[in-house]
């Protein structure tokens, strides 16, 4: 289509701003003609509001679905996975399994409900490197929910606490030792202003193959990964599939001593603010390799396009599930045993088209 993408955002950040100049797009406001809109999650529901009773064009597209918050709101997210759980025990699945003591083997989300509220489960156990304690923020990209299409962005990075972790109880309040939020810990004596306490995901691959070895830490990553597809899985059948939507979520992941992960939350707008120079050229690169695969080439918008976009434009993301794909090629499987042990599904790769893409799970 002819003519320059117009856009519009609520987010004055530089990272969304300098990749929207690069390409030569010219900003509009909310009130004129606009073809792209990067907006908060408050504007977002003004914008999909029956009262506003405003409707976008083909040539529109939004970075949120309208209900997001079936996923990222942690009440919601707990339901939809407990609806999901059912669902598959209906159908016999073994990712419904339970264990001895009616536990769910799969599926780890560190919350449980109490009457109104939603309780984050403690992990107690939290894997140590250098003695502190961590977390992951991973990227990931839905381009549609029906069918579902995502993306893993390879450059995610680890969160660390300043100061060395303690189970005592007399730190329970020392928000520097347990929450990993850049936030709080930057205000920390501690805090590294160069690294900003942060690793990339491959350097924490490497440090876990050099000292747990390579066979359980792609078991780690594997599930981690599996986690994540079967959160959005959880919540397909209720998300509104717009198609004039995408979403990038921010997925916080922590693991335990035993290298389990736990899913600690999932961030519709995750933070786009820089605390090192780092930190700036990787969320400048994930808005640019973002804005490759839900605006294609750059031109004005067709909301009526595949959105199945070819590999050599994905950047650093990667497919981490195609459910067309997947069912196509019968990738769908039950869950499998490992070693003699059910241990949770083990991602393998199939290509299609000369793209690689991640075999999943049923």
């Amino acid at each position: 289509m002819a003519g320059k993408v117009k856009w519009v955002t609520d987010i004055e950040k530089s990272v969304l701003i300098n990749n929207f100049e690069k390409r030569g797009w010219v900003q509009v406001t909310e009130n004129e003609d606009w073809n792209f809109y990067w907006m908060s999650v408050q504007t977002i529901r003004n914008v999909f509001s029956v009262e506003t009773g405003y409707r976008l064009s083909d040539d529109q597209i939004v970075n949120h679905f309208p209900n997001h918050y079936e996923l990222t709101r942690k009440d919601l997210m707990v339901k939809n996975i407990k609806r999901y759980r059912k669902e598959l025990e209906k159908e016999g699945s073994p990712l419904a399994e339970k264990d001895e003591n009616g536990k769910y083997l799969y599926l780890f989300v560190s919350q449980s409900n109490k009457e109104a509220y939603v309780i984050s489960l403690y992990i107690n156990n939290p894997l140590l490197i250098g003695g502190r304690k961590f977390d992951l923020r991973l990227y990931v990209l839905v381009s549609t929910y029906r069918p579902l299409r995502c993306y893993m962005y390879k450059l995610g990075f680890c969160r660390f606490c300043t100061v060395k972790y303690t189970p005592s109880t007399s730190e329970l309040d020392n928000m520097f030792v347990h929450l990993t939020n850049v936030a709080i810990q930057k205000h920390g004596d501690d805090y590294n202003h160069i690294h900003g306490g942060k690793w990339t995901v491959s350097n924490l691959r490497l440090y876990l193959e050099s000292t747990r070895g390579k066979e359980v830490t792609s078991k780690l990553f594997d599930e981690i990964h599996w986690i994540i597809v079967q959160s959005l899985k959880a919540v397909a059948p209720v998300m509104n599939n717009d198609k004039h939507c995408f979403e990038c979520y921010g997925y916080d992941i922590i693991i335990d001593d035993k290298l389990k992960p736990w899913l600690i939350e999932v961030n519709a707008s995750p933070s786009l603010t820089s605390s090192t120079a780092n930190d700036r050229i990787l969320k400048y690169n994930l808005i640019n390799d973002t804005l490759n695969i839900a605006v294609p080439n750059g031109e004005i918008p067709d909301c009526k396009w595949n959105k199945s976009p070819p590999k050599e434009v994905l950047g650093n993301y990667e497919i981490l599930y195609d459910e067309e794909l997947a069912q196509g090629d019968g990738a769908d499987r039950e869950l499998r045993s490992r070693q003699g042990q059910s241990q949770g599904p083990r991602a393998g790769r199939s290509r299609d088209s000369g793209r690689a893409v991640l075999t999943t799970w049923k």
